[in-house]
């Protein structure tokens, strides 16, 4: 009784593990959901901001745009797969695309450590003015997406 007890369970462990292998994987979003920023500000607003603010919404800026920009052939919001684009779901493209967000989070991460330590000592109405250039380029993106 034990042995077919041991046998079944095996069988059944065998059976599902070849059926989740089979499963197709889901087409990974091109552009990531962490593109979106929360708020756009006027200048008035970044005025009233101290440093420190400035700092982490002028970080966040660069890493929705560097999120963003590889992909404006494509999309400009997230949600899009390769699969909605006709691209085949396959292996080999999945890996190049995750090799791809891989890159982009190593370049991130570097870029966030440089910003940290180097940013602070930039001028407050430049830093000012970066944010809202980098906002503006950002709406544009999302109106260009309107216009194809």
């Amino acid at each position: 009784m034990k042995t077919k007890l041991i046998l079944l369970s095996f069988g059944f462990f065998l059976i599902a593990g070849v059926s989740f292998a089979q499963k197709k994987k889901e087409a990974k979003s091109i552009i990531s959901d962490k593109v979106a920023i929360k708020k756009y500000h006027s200048k008035e607003e970044l005025d009233r901001k101290q440093k420190g603010e400035l700092l982490v919404l002028y970080i966040e800026r660069i890493e929705s745009l560097v999120q963003l920009m590889p992909y404006i052939a494509f999309a400009t919001k997230p949600g899009i797969t390769m699969t909605t684009l006709g691209i085949p779901n396959d292996n080999d493209n999945r890996k190049i695309l995750d090799e791809q967000f891989e890159a982009t989070e190593d370049f991130l991460d570097k870029n966030q450590e440089f910003q940290e330590r180097i940013l602070p000592y930039s001028d407050t109405d430049d830093l000012i003015s970066a944010i809202l250039f980098y906002e503006d380029t950002l709406k544009s993106l999302h109106e260009y997406s309107e216009f194809h």
